[in-house]
C-alpha cells in the first residue's frame, strides 16, 4: 500500500491571503480524503483551518523563533521532522523560497504559486493598460495542487444560507477598513451609507482590527441605534462564528470580504485603486456585487499601496454612496427570493 502524503502548504502574509487558500484546501481535503495536510502561518489564523479533515495547523512566528534567516532554519527542521513528502507554496515570497529550496535538497518535490506578476503589471500601468480578467487567486493556488500531480476542479460556488438569527431583522457587517487607504471608501462617504442603512431599519454590525478603527466605528454607533461596533470586542473565532448569522457583508476590497465568503455570506465589495480584475475578488462572490467607477487611471495598483498619482482619489471620492446604498438593498433581496426558493 503507498505511503500517504503529506503535503506542507505554506502561506504566512496577510488575513485575506490566507482566508483565500481555505476554501481551495477545504476542495483539495474533499477530492483527496486519504491525503494529509500540513498547513503553517500566523497562530492568528488557525481559527480558518477549524473543521477542516487531516489537516495540522502549525504556527509561525517571524517575530519570535522563526525571525531571520537562522530562524527558517529552524523552521526548517521542525518541519523536517513532519516527515513531509511534498510542499505547496501559495505565498512565493523569499520566506517560503528559502524554505522550498531546503526541501527540494533534500529531496522534496516543492511547487510555488505563480502570481501572474506581468499580467498584474499590464493590467496596473499608466499607459497602454491591459484592462481583462486575470486568472482568480483561488485558481492560482488550485493549480500548484495540479502540478503536486492532484487535480483540482474549484466549484467557486456561494450557496445561498438561511442563517440562523433572532428576529426577522436583516443583519449587514460592515468590513470598512483596510490596510492600505487606497483601498478605503470615505470615513464620511461610509457614514452617509451607514447612516442611511440604519435608517431603512437594518442592523449594521461595524469590523476592523485596530484602535483608531475602534474609535470610528464607536463614533458610527452613537450616532443609530442600529449601528454596533465589533472593533476589538471579539476573538477571530467569534468573529467568524458572528459572520455566519449575517445576511450579507459589505466590505472594501479586504479581509472582510474573503472572511465572508468562507462562511458563504454574500458580498457587496466596494473597489477605488484595485480592481476584482487582478483576481482577488472573494471566492464564490460575484463581479456584478462590486462596485466600482470605470476610469482610465483604474487599477493603479495591485494591492492598494500606491498613492494616487492623479492626486484626487477620484475612484472613491467620485463613488457615489447611493450607489453603494442600492446595490445592498439589491442584493439583500436577491439573496432573500434565492433563499426562499
Amino acid at each position: 500500500m503507498a505511503e500517504r502524503a503529506k503535503i506542507l502548504v505554506i502561506r504566512f502574509s496577510a488575513m485575506g491571503d490566507v482566508a483565500m487558500t481555505v476554501p481551495v484546501i477545504k476542495e483539495f481535503s474533499a477530492a483527496y480524503p486519504l491525503e494529509e495536510l500540513l498547513v503553517i502561518s500566523r497562530a492568528t489564523f488557525e481559527p480558518f483551518f477549524d473543521g477542516i479533515p487531516n489537516l495540522q495547523f502549525l504556527s509561525f512566528e517571524p517575530k519570535g523563533k522563526h525571525k531571520g534567516f537562522f530562524g527558517l532554519i529552524k523552521l526548517f527542521f521542525e518541519l523536517k521532522k513532519c516527515k513531509v513528502t511534498k510542499v505547496a507554496d501559495l505565498h512565493n515570497n523569499l520566506r517560503s523560497k528559502v524554505l522550498c529550496l531546503f526541501f527540494f535538497f533534500g529531496g522534496i518535490s516543492t511547487v510555488s504559486v505563480d502570481k501572474g506578476r506581468s499580467e498584474k503589471m499590464r493590467l496596473t500601468r499608466k499607459r497602454n493598460k491591459e484592462l481583462k480578467p486575470l486568472k482568480l487567486t483561488v485558481s492560482r493556488y488550485a493549480e500548484v495542487f495540479e502540478k503536486l500531480s492532484y487535480p483540482l476542479t474549484l466549484t467557486n460556488n456561494l450557496s445561498p444560507v438561511n442563517n440562523q438569527k433572532p428576529g426577522n431583522e436583516q443583519w449587514i457587517g460592515v468590513s470598512p477598513f483596510a490596510q492600505h487607504l487606497q483601498k478605503v471608501y470615505p470615513v464620511h462617504k461610509m457614514e452617509r451609507v451607514l447612516l442611511e442603512l440604519a435608517k431603512k431599519g437594518f442592523k449594521l454590525f461595524i469590523f476592523g482590527g485596530s484602535s483608531e478603527e475602534a474609535l470610528v466605528a464607536v463614533d458610527w454607533e452613537s450616532k443609530h441605534q442600529n449601528i454596533t461596533s465589533l472593533v476589538k470586542k471579539m476573538t477571530l473565532g467569534e468573529e467568524m462564528d458572528f459572520i455566519a448569522k449575517l445576511d450579507l457583508m459589505l466590505s472594501m476590497d479586504s479581509s472582510g470580504m474573503h472572511l465572508a465568503s468562507l462562511k458563504n455570506v454574500p458580498v457587496v465589495s466596494v473597489w477605488g485603486a484595485t480592481h476584482p480584475y487582478v483576481g482577488f475578488l472573494g471566492y464564490g462572490q460575484s463581479i456584478n456585487d462590486a462596485v466600482q467607477l470605470d476610469l482610465y487611471c483604474r487599477p493603479c495598483s495591485v494591492y492598494g499601496n500606491v498613492p494616487c498619482y492623479r492626486g484626487d482619489f477620484a475612484c472613491m471620492n467620485n463613488l457615489p454612496e447611493q450607489n453603494v446604498i442600492d446595490k445592498v438593498i439589491d442584493k439583500l433581496r436577491d439573496h432573500e427570493t434565492a433563499i426562499i426558493s
